[in-house]
């Protein structure tokens, strides 16, 4: 298999993950810049000039932002298996409106969408009808990727507004900033940093007026991808949260690039066992079983007891959950 982007904070967790399972290709523009991951075969690709070669691939994990619908399409022609870690609504639309006539993509395969999908599939069933608030909680501690940085300051400014949302301890009630999450349009999303200063400095940030700001001049959009990028207040704990009436359920630990690459190489590693077409984690993926295997690499799940009707919540309950957040 191979992973694009493989050299990054995501793509490394993924790729050391899948080793013992399979041969694994990690590619990136300067290989040979990068440290290496043990086990894999490093190559050398530029998606700004080039598109993967895909022979003797069977799945591709896409863990970079360029040509993304490009390369899902190149993959699923040939019947190739490809997932999706981005978080950026415009990336997931553009694959989400393909029609590949063969092979299976999975979309929201990181912490948020994706554990946050599953989250909120596992209680709109116990809680129908009620609207979701997903809290999103992450540690500015952390040295989070290049791309990562890029979509928080991308998304400042385009959802102004704030609410409390109630994160497991050590956490407990934080406020949150409206932010555009992808992949559950409609329920209500926010982030936070455990850093209550550096959470402050987003909310500031977070205004319509910024986001213009930074539309119109490059250069103020990388100063601010700079700054961001080296600010490291706080820890490298993360947590997400998931309300739907009197229901939650959370999912917290350290290090929101190691959970993010282990949910992607377990989303990967079922792709053959998965329906062809085009999918959102939630709608292919039981909560349960995942979330609680995903808790067994070091992490915390809460609030999955059994749905109060019924196994799990259908596809159209996966749906509504999914317009109800991020």
């Amino acid at each position: 298999m191979l992973i694009i982007g493989g050299y990054g904070a995501v793509g490394r967790e993924a790729a050391s993950a899948l080793v013992p399972h399979m041969e694994v290709q990690v590619a990136g523009r300067r290989p040979e810049r990068a440290r290496p991951v043990p086990g894999t075969t490093a190559v050398r690709l530029d998606l700004s000039r080039e598109d993967p070669v895909l022979d003797g691939v069977d799945a591709v994990l896409m863990c970079a932002e360029n040509g993304n619908a490009r390369v899902a399409q190149a993959a699923l022609e040939r019947g190739i298996g490809y997932a999706d870690i981005s978080a950026t609504p415009a990336v997931i639309d553009s694959i989400a409106q393909l029609h590949p006539a063969r092979g299976t993509a999975v979309l929201s395969v990181g912490l948020a969408p994706g554990v946050t999908n599953l989250l909120a599939r596992h209680i709109a069933a116990r809680a129908p009808g009620s609207p979701i608030r997903i809290g999103v909680l992450l540690g500015s501690g952390e040295r989070h990727g290049r791309a990562a940085v890029e979509w928080t300051v991308d998304g400042l400014g385009h959802s102004p507004g704030s609410w409390e949302a109630n994160f497991p301890q050590p956490y407990g009630k934080r406020t949150v900033h409206d932010f555009p999450f992808a992949g559950m349009a409609g329920a209500r999303a926010g982030l936070a940093l455990d850093s209550r200063p550096t959470t402050a400095l987003l909310g500031a940030l977070n205004r319509p007026f910024v986001a213009g700001l930074l539309q119109r001049r490059p250069g103020l959009r990388r100063a601010a991808v700079q700054a961001f990028g080296a600010v490291h207040l706080g820890s490298d704990g993360f947590a997400v949260t998931v309300q739907a009436g009197a229901v939650t359920a959370s999912f917290q630990g350290r290090r929101q690039s190691r959970a993010t690459g282990l949910a992607a190489a377990r989303v990967i590693r079922s792709l053959p066992d998965l329906p062809p077409g085009i999918h959102h984690i939630d709608q292919v993926i039981e909560p349960v079983p995942f979330l609680t295997a995903l808790a067994g690499e070091g992490f915390e799940v809460q609030g999955l007891d059994a749905p109060t009707s019924g196994t799990g919540a259908s596809r159209a309950e996966s749906s509504t959950a999914r317009e109800g957040g991020r």
